[in-house]
Parts: C-alpha cells; sequence; structure tokens
C-alpha cells in the first residue's frame, strides 16, 4: 500500500527484481552464492539507468528504500555508487553478514572461514568513506534477525569518518514492526523522502 500511496503522491515508483530474488528458478537466485550485493547492485544500477532514460524522470532526483537484505542493498548502493541517489532509508540493514542468522546467511555465504573474500567485499563498513547524500535507518532494538549492533556498528564508523546519517530506533520491536509502529514507520519514510527527495 506504501508504494501505492507514494506513487499518489507524485513519486516515480520502481521496483526491480533483482537476480539472487526467490520464485524465479535456481540460476537467476543462486547466481549470488558467496558473492551478495555484486549482482544485485549491478542489476539494480541497470533500472537506474533506464530511469535516466525517461524524460519524466529527474536524475539529480533518484531516492532507494528497502528493509533487512533490501537495508544491506539500499546502504551499499548509495556507498558504493557515490552522487547517483540523493535519498536513501534503510531498516534493519545488515552491516556486516559474519553477525546475520547462520540459516540464511551461510546458505548463500558460505562461512567466513570458507569465504573471507565475499565477506569482506560485502562488509558495507569499508565504503562508508565514499558515503553521499541522505540516508535514515531504522532499526528495532529487539531485532533477533539482523541484530542491532549491525546498524550501530554503521553509526560509529559515519562518525569516524566524518559522515552524518539519520537514524530511529523501535523500542522493542523485532525484525517487522507491527501495530502503531509500523505505521508510524511509513509516515517517517515518507516524511524523509519529501523533506530531502521531493
Amino acid at each position: 500500500f506504501w508504494l501505492n500511496y507514494m506513487a499518489q503522491q507524485g513519486y516515480v515508483v520502481f521496483t526491480l527484481d533483482n537476480r539472487g530474488s526467490a520464485n524465479r528458478g535456481f540460476e537467476f537466485e543462486s547466481i549470488i552464492h558467496r558473492q551478495v550485493g555484486e549482482k544485485e547492485m549491478a542489476d539494480q544500477m541497470a533500472g537506474v539507468a533506464y530511469l535516466k532514460s525517461l524524460d519524466y524522470v529527474d536524475p539529480d532526483r533518484i531516492g532507494v528504500d528497502g528493509w533487512s537484505y533490501g537495508g544491506f542493498l539500499t546502504i551499499s548502493l548509495m556507498l558504493r555508487n557515490p552522487g547517483v541517489f540523493k535519498v536513501g532509508c534503510a531498516g534493519g540493514p545488515v552491516i556486516d553478514w559474519k553477525w546475520y542468522e547462520v540459516m540464511y546467511g551461510e546458505r548463500y555465504m558460505d562461512t567466513p572461514l570458507q569465504n573471507p573474500e565475499g565477506y569482506e567485499t560485502a562488509k558495507v563498513l569499508n565504503y562508508v568513506d565514499q558515503f553521499e547524500g541522505k540516508l535514515l535507518i531504522l532499526h528495532g532494538t529487539n531485532d533477533p534477525v539482523v541484530m542491532w549492533q549491525n546498524s550501530l556498528i554503521f553509526l560509529d564508523e559515519c562518525i569516524n569518518k566524518g559522515k552524518q546519517v539519520d537514524y530511529f530506533v523501535y523500542p522493542g520491536a523485532a525484525h517487522n514492526t507491527r501495530g502503531k509502529a509500523r505505521g508510524h514507520m511509513f509516515e517517517k519514510i515518507t516524511g524523509y523522502f519529501n523533506d530531502f527527495l521531493k
């Protein structure tokens, strides 16, 4: 419903199922094995190139939003493609894959001992010095899937590198916000885009 609402407010809303998305076949989904973020970002950037080719899209006002894995991609896209995205909102983002839940993380990345290069390349902290734009990070304090320390270490690295980001926590919230917190979250993200992208 939120995407429909944003479109009604005059935003061009674009979603792209990049490689690695589920239910598209083994080859499509498994291409990200041991290298999360790489193929997905390439696909998303192809989508950005398409958007920029449209005469009704302002190439200087492109935003990106995602939650969980999408939060990881949001921050990765902003940091590794500086100047492309004016605004980003990242919820419950994976910052360092060695801290992500084993069931999902090791299914795609193997263990940190087996794939140290893949983990290092995917670590968002390595690219903080390239950050440009406006970024809002949201996180639930009781997130058992993407532990709270993920976004906290990102904040610490932003402080170390002199980068300004915005941050909002949902006290007691798990990985997905529910009830009043969910409505508050969508209002917060909408306001952020309205303030810095519109």
